[in-house]
């Protein structure tokens, strides 16, 4: 469906801005797709030098203003929108954006994955050289270089980007906006573009966008991390079904159950700790021996039906491959798995074995790796099904897919709950529950997740949590590879923490979100995001 059309800009201001003026102002934004209208008089205002927090629920609005504002979408007429004093042609010209000093890290985060890092950095940047205007690919490489020393990362220039981490495939795409913030103009917006961001990394971040911000650059910040509002915003702005509840609220003094209520218009009750592993009396383990492939070396551990196991460390320590090591997704180079009385050779295990055996995946990239975001919920969701194995004689029927999916859609809360909706049209909270809806509903032995609250917001976290907690509580061994401590700390019985693809240390009793970062930084404590200008520690 294609936005409503915008008259004619007034004319362009060239002269330059007024000392006051907001980095940027946007007032009477309305968009309507077809006879759906997603935001309505929405206004908000970036001061020079300042970290301003967008925030709601998934569907509230978010990324649909950010579109606006790099002119993905057009909005209704009548919208206002000014950087730093000067009114912008609507819809948006990137060219005009940029000139103004506005870049920003889409949620999908723009990347194209046949391409270098290099050339991803540098697209749009990249200057001919001489007669036959050549490129000058040793100057690329050392600009390229540059902003990741900025950053304070390392990424292998030359590799294609699809071949990363979606931790580094993050970094690139910060790197790219980070590389164009001229001091003391214009914004950055980052668009839940540090959800695949490690604790460390998270913290060198902030250590970046404090010295962006003290040049009087502004930070549009859009996240669904409350601790990143609590730690490092200096004010918020809140969504709710496209409108604006709060506008610029100081965040000194509130807590991330100030925000949740304001999000929500009313208290979630919390989820408290687990840590109460139900394990039926006499289950055998699971068992996995010897585990080695891509940074794990030689890894060996037991988890038990009724039990939600967490494994967590460093980026590049090898947490975050053993999902895909044993669910056959990415090939083992040694190493068995022991379920239910069968020991499955993990070299050579495909996922459609795995799949058989039990054993199933949600993994962190939703968007290209857990769904088919032009098919239907009940397309993605019923897949599994469709696909049964040839023991399974008789065909599951399209009436049977439906059923099962309705099911699952109403105990996930899927929204809306139509089961012929696009997934791709759905927000990444609801799209993330069609991936669990699509394994949940094999009941499985062995259920591994990475990641599986990455950019959803408060409610949907809350129904995912449940949700996991639910599978175990029915028997399910579960896994969750994770770099958020305070998803592990919530969901986990025990937590393993890899140091140099090896287990470092187990963590049985008190698991808090402070006891997981001191495990893994070796007795370092979890700092601070960020230290605001008002002092507040």
């Amino acid at each position: 469906m294609t936005p409503a059309t915008s008259p004619e800009p007034q004319g362009r201001a060239l002269s330059p801005a007024p000392a006051a003026s907001p980095r940027l102002e946007v007032d009477d934004l309305w968009v309507t797709f077809g006879s759906n209208r997603v935001l309505r008089d929405v206004a908000i205002d970036v001061r020079p030098g300042e970290i301003h927090a967008l925030i709601g629920q998934n569907g509230s609005g978010k990324s649909t203003l950010a579109k606006v504002l790099t002119g993905l979408y057009t909005p209704d007429p009548g919208t206002r929108v000014a950087v730093d004093g000067h009114e912008l042609h609507l819809p948006v010209r990137p060219a005009e954006a940029m000139e103004r000093g506005v870049a920003v890290v889409h949620q999908s985060l723009g990347l194209v994955d046949g391409m270098s890092v290099i050339e991803n950095v540098r697209v749009g940047r990249m200057r001919g050289h001489g007669l036959w205007r050549k490129i000058d690919w040793n100057d690329e490489r050392e600009a390229t270089r540059e902003v990741f020393e900025r950053l304070g990362r390392r990424i292998p220039l030359d590799a294609p980007v699809g071949s990363l981490r979606e931790e580094e495939r993050a970094t690139v795409a910060i790197a790219r906006a980070v590389q164009d913030a001229r001091p003391g103009t214009g914004l950055i917006i980052f668009d839940e573009s540090t959800r695949a961001l490690g604790r460390r990394s998270l913290e060198h971040f902030f250590e970046i966008c404090d010295e962006i911000v003290a040049t009087g650059t502004a930070i549009l910040m859009i996240t669904h991390r409350l601790e990143e509002v609590v730690d490092a915003a200096d004010r918020v702005t809140v969504l709710r079904d496209g409108r604006v509840v709060e506008r610029g609220r100081e965040v000194a003094g509130m807590n991330e159950a100030d925000l949740t209520k304001l999000m929500l218009g009313r208290n979630l009750e919390g989820l408290r700790q687990q840590n109460v592993a139900r394990i039926p009396a006499g289950a055998e383990p699971v068992t996995v021996r010897e585990l080695t492939g891509l940074d794990v070396h030689g890894v060996s551990f037991e988890l038990h039906p009724g039990e939600v196991l967490g494994i967590t460390g460093l980026a590049g320590s090898g947490f975050d491959d053993v999902p895909y090591l044993l669910s056959g997704a990415t090939a083992a180079e040694a190493g068995t798995l022991s379920l239910a009385g069968r020991e499955i050779a993990l070299p050579g295990l495909t996922p459609a074995r795995a799949i058989d055996a039990g054993v199933v995946l949600v993994p962190e990239g939703r968007e290209h790796a857990g769904l088919a975001m032009g098919m239907t919920i009940v397309e993605n969701a019923a897949f599994p099904q469709s696909c049964r194995s040839p023991r399974q004689l008789l065909p599951f029927s399209a009436k049977a897919e439906r059923r099962l999916v309705e099911d699952w859609i109403a105990r996930l809360d899927v929204r809306p709950p139509r089961p012929d909706m696009i997934v791709g049209s759905l927000s990444g909270g609801n799209a993330q529950k069609v991936v669990l809806a699509k394994w949940l509903s094999m009941s499985p032995q062995l259920f591994l997740l990475h990641e599986p609250t990455q950019a959803v917001d408060v409610g949907a976290r809350h129904t995912i949590v449940e949700a996991v907690r639910s599978a175990a509580k029915a028997g399910a061994a579960v896994l969750v590879s994770g770099s958020d401590e305070n998803e592990l700390a919530l969901l986990c019985d025990r937590v393993l923490v890899f140091g140099g693809g090896e287990l470092r240390q187990e963590l049985t009793e008190g698991i808090t979100p402070d006891t997981i970062v001191s495990a893994i930084y070796t007795g370092g404590s979890r700092a601070r995001l960020r230290q605001r200008a008002d002092g507040e520690a």
